[in-house]
Parts: structure tokens; C-alpha cells; sequence
């Protein structure tokens, strides 16, 4: 009999058991203590040893280097690096790329990421290395659908994820906050306050995600509520709420009446040309789509597979997005379970990071795996459709929900406050992300407890910000001489 019978229970027997077994618990708690005094073999490094290696690491990278950016003098032209990276993409989809690149030094730098990927790797490097985001910069956040419905904060652009230094992520996420805070107007010294605070928040997280369990740290998950919980103003929490609400409304029974129609009966993807439209050898593509989606199916667990198997395919449009991401192949399919039961799916093209150069080949054959695989890496929560394929040409894919919940952040639209207390939650999430495949130890030890680094990095990102306005007026020097192709509706 394994339990107490309810004589015992009456008697006392079963109270005195149960304190008999939290005492034996604790006994063996002590135990599992005594493991890591007597044999750190057994487990490796303590995360106070693993600190100290990581603290150690700052004699031959100091954390001040970090903060130097000045200009090579054999920096490839940034014109013609940009052609080179233009390669496989569809030609007359890159005036629509260029003109939205033309908008901004901030707009520029989205659609550079090659062009900083050359100039990172010519910065200081710990030799740490986490599954990094290769593309981080601050609209590459924000909130979107966990599979359990709820909205959850964090990075949701993975098209240049790769194994690689733990320092390119965080440049290029308080570099853009430079360049949007400029964009809205902020005060230079504001803006670069903002960086620091960012950096701020991502070095104390990672020094509180050090000091965790392993399943503690892959756990963790950031509600997208807390922007609203954190707002410090009437003002701000009614901004933050109005996202929210706006975003709950992006599902795909929402969305169906936004970008559908129905015409002769059969549910039809509104054209709006050239962002959507439906291309001339329509049945061609069809043909090809329906291949790609039979072999992307298989890599979805089975009973993702029973669910997608109650869709159809009734119709496939071509859309551009982004602006770094202009040129690549991307395509929206409409699937129906039902005349009220749609389903919108996206497909992208993946092609090899612009970190591949510097930091080494992806251990994947196919670069949808490797996004897909970056994605539930640093995601606490992801699409449930996520997958990848590969067409009869060659080109990679991925496939995912389209706009599932998706939190649009317009930086235009907020208060300076507003924005502080979100690149600071953009710290955050970075710091999580890379807990989760990193060792938070070492990178909180190299950081340490005080602001030099975040100093160092506000610096660098105030230089490379200007590095990059004087890079985007190449660029528009490049369109006038034409160079470069440009559209001429600037409502693209």
C-alpha cells in the first residue's frame, strides 16, 4: 500500500509520513548541493565561475573598445555592396527596394544590413557566441500570437539569423534607435540616452537570466501587456492599449475582409499593385506553389499536419515587404476549412545571411531551416505553421501565419517617454533571446555591473549613425546619377 489508509490519517500516521518525506527531500537536496562542491567535472563551471571567465575576458577586450567606430580606409564602396547583395533577387522589385531605402538614413540602414554585417566584423569581439538575430534592429520587434492565443513581446525578424558574436545584436539595435530617434525629431543627446538605456536593460537581464536555471531562462516570456503596465502616463498606457487592441484584431477571420473579396463565388486576394498582385502565368505559379507547400508540409510536426490538412489552397498572390527584404521572393496564400474558416499563410525567400561572410557558413543545407530553426531559438513563443521548403529552381523558403496578432509599432506616433520604455523592453528582449542559446554567465561577467559598456555602445552608435546618414546620402547621389534604379511612386 503506497498511501496512508484513512485510519492512518485519523491517527496522525499520514502527518508524521509526510513530514518523514519532506525531511528525506531535503537530505538529498543537500546532497545534490554537496555534487557541485566535490565534482565540477560532473557538471562543469558554476555561473560564479563561469562570471569570472567572462569578467576575465575584458583584459584583452576592454569594455571601452567597443565603443570606437572609425571608418576604414579600405571599406568597400557601400553603392557597390549593395548591387553585390542584390544578387538573386527579382530585378523589377528593386526600384520599389531602392526608393524606400531613398526615404531616410534610417529606412537606409533596414535595407544595409549587409553593409554593417562588413563593418561589424571589423569591431571588437569577446569570442562569445549566441544564436544571434543578424537584423536587430528596433522594428524588428514587437508583439505577436503564441500558439496559447496570448500576445507576447519579442524579435519577430529572423531572416539573418546565424550563430555568431553576442555584440553585432546589440550595435545594431542601439545604432537604430539613434537613427529612429532622429528620425522623430528627439534631441541628439536624448537619442543617444535612449541607446544607453536599451543597453542598460539588456545587460542587467542578462546578469538576472545568469543567475537562473536553464529551464527558467527558456521559460521566460515577455507578455506584451507589460508595455501597458510600465507606461508612466495617462497618455502613454491609452497608446499602448490602442496597439494592443489593434493587434488582437490582426487574425485571419479580420484580416479575410481587409485584403479578400469574393468575386464568382471563389475568395480572391485583393490585387494592389505592385505590393500584391497576382502575376501573368498565374497557373504556372499555382503548379509550383502547390509542389513548394507539399514538401513544406512535411516539415511540420504530425499533428500541425492534421490541422493544415483541413485547408485548402484557393488562391496565391505575390506581395513585397520590409525594405530589406524587397527583391526576395514572397507570396501570400489564401487556404479555406470553410466559407467562414480562412487561413492566410506567407511564404519568403531565404536567402544566406549577411553574416555568413564573417562568421562562418549555416549548419543548414536549406536557409528556410535555418530561419526557422533561429526563430524557435530565440522566440519564447512561435508560429505553430512555421516551416520551410525549397521550389524545383533552388530557391529557399519559409512558411508562417501572416500577421497573426501582429503589434504594429510606429515610431512616429509616440511620446519621447513612450519611446524609452520601449527600446528599454527592445533591451530586454534581446538579452532573453540570447540567454537562451548563450552562456548568460559569461556575457553578464564580461559586462559587469556598472554602465561602461552601455556607455561604450551609446558612443558607438551615435558614430555609426552618422557613418550611415553619410552612407544614405550616397545613396541618394547614386539614384540621381542612376546608378541605382528607383521607382517613381513614392507610395511604395
Amino acid at each position: 500500500m503506497t498511501g496512508p489508509t484513512p485510519w492512518r490519517i485519523l491517527c496522525g500516521d499520514g502527518l508524521a509520513t509526510e513530514r518523514n518525506d519532506l525531511n528525506e527531500a531535503k537530505a538529498r537536496q543537500a546532497k545534490v548541493t554537496s555534487i557541485v562542491r566535490e565534482d565540477s567535472k560532473l557538471l562543469g563551471l558554476s555561473a560564479k565561475e563561469r562570471m569570472a571567465a567572462g569578467k576575465a575576458v575584458r583584459a584583452s577586450v576592454p569594455r571601452t573598445s567597443h565603443a570606437k567606430w572609425v571608418r576604414p580606409a579600405d571599406r568597400p564602396d557601400p553603392i557597390e555592396l549593395l548591387k553585390h547583395a542584390d544578387r538573386g533577387r527579382l530585378p523589377e522589385l528593386l526600384p520599389i527596394r531602392y526608393r524606400r531605402m531613398q526615404q531616410s538614413p534610417f529606412a537606409f540602414f533596414r535595407g544595409a544590413g549587409a553593409l554593417m554585417a562588413a563593418d561589424l566584423a571589423r569591431t571588437p569581439k569577446t569570442g562569445m557566441l549566441v544564436q544571434a538575430c543578424g537584423d536587430c534592429h528596433v522594428n524588428n520587434f514587437g508583439g505577436f500570437a503564441s500558439p496559447e492565443r496570448r500576445l507576447v513581446f519579442d524579435i519577430n525578424d529572423f531572416d539573418e539569423t546565424l550563430h555568431a558574436p553576442w555584440e553585432w545584436d546589440v550595435k545594431r539595435l542601439a545604432t537604430s534607435i539613434v537613427l529612429a530617434g532622429r528620425r522623430i525629431r528627439m534631441r541628439e543627446r536624448h537619442c543617444a540616452d535612449a541607446a544607453r538605456v536599451a543597453v542598460q536593460s539588456y545587460r542587467e537581464h542578462m546578469r538576472e537570466y545568469a543567475r537562473m536555471r536553464a529551464l527558467e531562462v527558456w521559460y521566460s516570456q515577455l507578455d506584451a501587456g507589460i508595455l501597458i503596465a510600465k507606461a508612466k502616463t495617462a497618455t502613454g498606457k491609452k497608446y499602448w492599449e490602442t496597439v494592443e487592441r489593434k493587434a488582437k484584431m490582426q487574425t485571419a477571420e479580420h484580416l479575410f475582409p481587409r485584403i479578400a473579396d469574393v468575386v464568382k463565388g471563389r475568395p480572391h486576394i485583393i490585387d494592389k499593385p505592385p505590393l500584391v498582385y497576382h502575376p501573368r502565368q498565374m497557373a504556372k505559379l499555382g503548379k509550383r506553389v502547390r509542389e513548394m507547400f507539399r514538401r513544406y508540409r512535411l516539415t511540420l510536426p504530425e499533428e500541425r499536419r492534421v490541422l493544415l490538412d483541413r485547408y485548402h489552397i484557393v488562391d496565391i498572390a505575390r506581395k513585397v515587404v520590409g525594405v530589406g527584404s524587397v527583391g526576395t521572393r514572397c507570396a501570400v496564400v489564401l487556404l479555406m476549412a470553410g466559407r467562414h474558416d480562412p487561413l492566410f499563410l506567407q511564404f519568403k525567400e531565404a536567402l544566406p545571411s549577411v553574416l555568413e561572410s564573417y562568421a562562418g557558413k549555416s549548419l543548414y543545407a536549406n536557409h528556410g531551416e535555418r530561419v526557422v530553426t533561429g526563430q524557435r531559438m530565440l522566440q519564447s513563443a512561435s508560429d505553430i505553421f512555421l516551416g520551410w521548403t525549397r521550389d524545383d529552381e533552388g530557391h529557399d523558403y519559409y512558411f508562417r501565419q501572416l500577421r497573426d496578432m501582429k503589434m504594429t509599432i510606429n515610431v512616429e506616433d509616440m511620446s519621447e517617454q513612450d519611446w524609452v520604455e520601449y527600446v528599454e523592453l527592445c533591451g530586454w528582449g534581446l538579452a532573453r533571446a540570447h540567454a537562451r542559446t548563450g552562456d548568460a554567465a559569461r556575457i553578464a561577467g564580461y559586462l559587469g555591473k556598472n554602465g561602461t559598456f552601455d556607455q561604450a555602445i551609446a558612443k558607438f552608435a551615435v558614430d555609426y549613425a552618422d557613418q550611415t546618414e553619410r552612407d544614405h546620402a550616397l545613396l541618394v547621389r547614386a539614384i540621381r546619377a542612376r546608378r541605382l534604379p528607383v521607382s517613381a511612386d513614392l507610395g511604395v
